[in-house]
C-alpha cells in the first residue's frame, strides 16, 4: 500500500506541480486549498505526512499545525515564504518535523519526505521488545511512551529525541550531536532547536523530567536513575 500524503497549498500551480513529482515516486496525494478543508481531512483520514504551507486562506497553517497535532503524530513538513528564524522556531515549537523555505525544488521536497519515512522506518526495524529506562518505556512499535505506567502523547520528533537520549542513556551529548543524531542534519541553523525541544519533552515528563538533565558548557544527558518529583 502506497504511503499517504496531505499537501495543503493553495497556489493550484504550485500544488500540481508537487504533486506530479510525488505521484511519479509512488505517493498517494491528497490535496487541500485552505486550512479548513486540510482540517477536515486531518480528522477524517489516516496520513503518513502533511506537507503544510503556511499562508493559506479561511485558516492558516499554525492552527492546521495545532489541530493536527491534537489527534495524530503524523509527521509535518512545513512550507512557507516565511524564512524567518521566529517563523521556524514557531513551527519547531508547534511539533513541525521539518521547514522548507519557498521557493523550493520539488525533488528537494521529495527527498526530504522520503528522509523523514526512512528514519521512522529505521527506529521500527529490529525492535521488538520495549525500551525502558527508569519510569520511562518506550514501545518502539507502536511509538507508545509511558511515564510511571501513564500514557504520554509526543510529536514524532519529541519521540526521536526521546528515543535518541534513552539509547544513548548516562551519555554527555551536545547540541550539534543532538541536531545531528535526531534531524539528521543542520537545516535549522540553530541549536535552539534542540533546547526547544527538549523543554517540550521535560513539560511532558512532568515529574520525572529531571530524567533529562543539562550538562553545563557541554549538552543533555539521559539518566534514568533521577527521583521522580512527588509521583
Amino acid at each position: 500500500m502506497s504511503q499517504k500524503i496531505l499537501l495543503v497549498e493553495d497556489d493550484i500551480r504550485m500544488r500540481q506541480l508537487v504533486v506530479d513529482y510525488f505521484e511519479t515516486e509512488g505517493y498517494e496525494v491528497l490535496e487541500a486549498d485552505n486550512g479548513e478543508r486540510a482540517i477536515e481531512i486531518i480528522r477524517s483520514q489516516s496520513l503518513d505526512l502533511i506537507i503544510l504551507d503556511i499562508m493559506l486562506p479561511r485558516v492558516d497553517g499554525w492552527t492546521v499545525c495545532r489541530a493536527a497535532r491534537q489527534v495524530s503524530n503524523v509527521p509535518i513538513i512545513i512550507v512557507t515564504a516565511r524564512g524567518h528564524e521566529e517563523d521556524r522556531l514557531q513551527g519547531v515549537e508547534l511539533g513541525a518535523d521539518d521547514y522548507v523555505t519557498k521557493p523550493f525544488s520539488p525533488r528537494e521536497l521529495v527527498a526530504r519526505a522520503k528522509a523523514l519515512f526512512k528514519r521512522s522506518s529505521d527506529s521500527n526495524r529490529n525492535c521488538s521488545e520495549n525500551l525502558c529506562q527508569g519510569v520511562v518505556q518506550i514501545d518502539r512499535i507502536s511509538h507508545e511512551v509511558r511515564v510511571a505506567g501513564e500514557l504520554i502523547y509526543m510529536s514524532p520528533k519529541e519521540y526521536d529525541l526521546l528515543l535518541y537520549l534513552m539509547n544513548n542513556s548516562g551519555m554527555v551529548l551536545s547540541r550539534e550531536q543532538l541536531l545531528l543524531g535526531v534531524w539528521g542534519y543542520s537545516h535549522y541553523g540553530n541549536l535552539r532547536t534542540v533546547d526547544t525541544h527538549i523543554n517540550r519533552l521535560r513539560d511532558k515528563l512532568g515529574p520525572c523530567a529531571d530524567v533529562i538533565q543539562t550538562i553545563r558548557g557541554f549538552g543533555y544527558k539521559f539518566n534514568p536513575s533521577s527521583e521522580p518529583q512527588n509521583i
